[in-house]
């Protein structure tokens, strides 16, 4: 009888892992807080749709996930207190078991600070600043699908050590609300700070007029120059940086631009003005690091319906809504990660409400994303895998993607477009400091040559005005110094005349 018990024992044992690894059947309650305002270009109009299509790849798919039924609920965040509200409001209703988003670092941040002392998991494709690397505590139960900022310093640190920089001046446009280029460029100082020079500068476009020959004067002390700031900024310093004579290798500029769908660089120094020229010539000096766009059959299909999706809702107010950008694959992707964490962490005996253990389940590995492969550190923060690009074509002002950096195995990969004289200072002391713009590379305007023009009449006629007047005023003293030794004889022979005639009388 023994003998039969321990037998189904052990064969129970061996049914185990199969049963296990059978779909689990359960309602999982989501947030999605993000904002509704439409000039985001993670807003719940072009977020949403890449959502619903992750929910209903696993819904149909028939295997593991298939029995994970996700209830949506989808909350306005305002890029503000709104997104802590909808929280707040949500568990007092019912609780979720997962929030997703938000992306802005300062609505993130209350967010996931709750969150993470009710013990309910965050995935967000933003809070890339700096400050949410802290793990131990109020940040505990966050997970970043996308690359922070501090990954992405990762690319110019590696470069720095490469190239032998030493020296780096950090400029950025603040607007003091929701700061986006000052968290970008606080990774770049964080990363750089212990081995390099770092001098930061920062403008604010809106409440002052920016002077790009101010700014221009602290170039001189750095290398490297790196720019986050608005389109027309960068356009400002690299003009005046280009007519001082600093974009002829004497000094690397870099731009920083994460978001852009497209290949930042073609047409962004075009204008339709009279500077487009000198504009595009500026620009074969300035290299733009941005996210490594990786493209597989899959995320084709992932596209379409996406774009699909956006298109049949009319939205009126959405410009150019149906670009696929980091956030959109990103969600995507986060709604898969938990529902393999969630599975992992069932199939150890533990149920949906154990945020810490489903969290622990999300990091510190690698799965297939819709875009691509996705890796996440020990600390639940992606990798990041970026592009330098460059102007490779100065005369019709096209730039390609001349080098990648990996984040995960810390490796460049060089590509046939990569010149390394491009990122070679050369003669960087030679260069001459001064104030004055170079003229010979500056086009003038109209109302600069008129008054060229003027000034040149009005220097003539003062110099021919000065001219006869020294002249006339020459003859007139000869004249009259002509009149005054004549007078002079004759007082002098009217004296001797004088004394001669007294002595006589003596």
């Amino acid at each position: 009888m023994s003998c039969f018990m321990s037998l189904g024992f052990y064969l129970c044992l061996w049914l185990l892992p199969v049963r296990t690894s059978a779909a689990v059947k359960e309602d999982i309650e989501v947030l999605v807080i993000l904002p509704k305002n439409n000039s985001y270009i993670f807003s719940l109009a072009r977020v949403a749709p890449a959502i619903e299509y992750a929910r209903q790849r696993m819904k149909s798919s028939g295997g593991l996930y298939s029995g994970l039924n996700f209830n949506m609920r989808y909350e306005d965040s305002g890029c503000g207190n709104d997104a802590l509200f909808s929280l707040v409001d949500s568990c007092c209703e019912k609780k979720p078991n997962l929030v997703l988003g938000p992306v802005c670092e300062y609505a993130a941040a209350p967010v996931v600070r709750m969150a993470s002392h009710w013990n309910i998991p965050v995935i967000s494709a933003g809070a890339l600043a700096s400050g949410f690397r802290d793990k131990e505590t109020e940040y505990s139960h966050l997970t970043r699908i996308s690359p922070s900022y501090l990954k992405m310093a990762e690319t110019f640190a590696a470069m720095f050590h490469q190239f032998n920089w030493k020296e780096a001046l950090l400029i950025y446009e603040d607007d003091k609300e929701e700061r986006n280029c000052y968290f970008t460029l606080e990774g770049v100082h964080l990363k750089l700070m212990d081995q390099y020079n770092i001098a930061p500068l920062v403008i604010n476009s809106k409440d002052e007029r920016v002077n790009a020959d101010e700014h221009i004067k602290l170039i001189y002390e750095s290398e490297v120059v790196i720019m986050c700031a608005g389109a027309d900024f960068v356009r400002e310093i690299m003009l005046a940086a280009h007519r001082r004579r600093l974009t002829n290798g004497s000094y690397i500029f870099f731009n920083i631009e994460l978001f852009n769908n497209t290949s930042y660089g073609n047409g962004s120094w075009m204008r339709g003005d009279k500077y487009d020229n000198e504009a595009r010539q500026a620009y074969s000096a300035l290299k733009t690091v941005t996210l490594l766009r990786t493209v597989k059959p899959e995320f084709e299909n992932f596209s379409l319906e996406v774009k699909r999706s956006i298109q049949m809702a009319r939205l009126p107010d959405c410009e150019n809504c149906d670009n696929i950008n980091m956030f959109v694959e990103g969600f995507h992707d986060a709604l898969m990660l938990y529902a393999m964490a969630l599975h992992e962490a069932i199939r150890h005996g533990f149920s949906k409400n154990h945020g810490a253990e489903i969290t622990k389940h999300m990091w510190n590995r690698t799965f297939e994303g819709i875009a691509g492969q996705v890796s996440l550190d020990v600390y639940g923060d992606r990798y990041g895998d970026f592009s330098v690009m460059s102007m490779t074509d100065p005369d019709a002002g096209t730039y390609q993607t001349v080098c990648n950096y990996f984040g995960v195995n810390e490796s460049f990969q060089m590509l046939p477009g990569f010149d390394p004289e491009h990122f070679t200072l050369k003669g960087r002391h030679r260069v001459a400091h001064t104030d004055q713009p170079d003229l010979k590379s500056c086009e003038l305007g109209v109302s600069g040559l008129t008054v060229i023009i003027v000034g040149s009449l009005l220097g003539t006629a003062m110099l021919m005005a000065f001219y006869f007047f020294r002249k006339n005023y020459r003859i007139t003293i000869e004249r009259r110094m002509t009149q005054e030794e004549c007078d002079i004889g004759k007082h002098r022979q009217l004296r001797e005349d004088s004394i001669r005639s007294n002595f006589s009388a003596a």
